[in-house]
């Protein structure tokens, strides 16, 4: 008879889909990236609008597609590396403004509402190009827009209470005027999103452990 081979048993897994454990440097790269995309896009002048000048920009531009085209983890990653350099004072934000002051102004509720944007947007999007084949473009929209309605314009409303002073009424007034303008850079990101993971079609797939 032959010996018996002894074999190690592998490691205990509980049947789902393992996934990466730690960032590589492509990674971390693709963060540093959209992070300064985001910080371009906030250097193009806004609109001011409302009594309070509160401008329209393309910060949520940037936003939305670092949620949509990096997934949750990395683009949640990039908009707070970009949070966190323009709170410690470099001149990142709307009108080259930087430093801790900006969270007493009547924009800070949609800064903070950033990295919960991006990480709802991030996965949704990542449930969408993982199960729908078809009308990808529409499916990215309406996540963006969800992610949008969910955390970017509730947590805006309450920073115009909290820093405006303003009442509930009020301050969803001053906060639909910035509606149109989300609807159509939401559009621009589910395009862009769209195009760039069918050049890059594994940038959201789950690696191997």
């Amino acid at each position: 008879m032959q010996p018996t081979e002894k074999t190690s048993p592998g490691p205990i897994t509980d049947g789902r889909p393992s996934s990466r454990k730690r960032w590589d440097t492509t990674d971390l790269s693709l963060v540093a990236v959209f992070a300064a995309l985001i910080a371009a896009l906030a250097i193009v002048p806004g609109i001011p609008v409302g009594p309070l000048g509160v401008p329209i920009t393309l910060q949520t531009l940037g936003v939305m597609l670092a949620g949509a085209v990096l997934g949750p983890g990395r683009g949640t990653a990039a908009v707070l590396l970009y949070l966190a350099a323009g709170l410690i004072g470099l001149p990142v934000f709307s009108g080259f403004s930087g430093g801790f002051g900006v969270l007493a102004g009547p924009s800070a509720g949609y800064l903070i509402a950033f990295p919960p944007a991006a990480l709802v947007a991030g996965l949704l999007a990542r449930a969408v190009l993982r199960s729908a084949t078809r009308f990808r473009a529409v499916l990215l929209f309406l996540a963006c827009v969800v992610a949008s309605l969910s955390t970017i314009h509730p947590l805006g409303v309450a920073g115009l209470m909290v820093n405006a002073e303003l009442s509930l009424r009020d301050a969803v007034l001053v906060d639909a005027a910035y509606l149109p303008g989300d609807v159509v850079k939401n559009v621009l990101a589910a395009l862009l999103a769209v195009s760039v993971h069918r050049a890059f079609p594994r940038l959201l797939a789950r690696p191997r452990a």
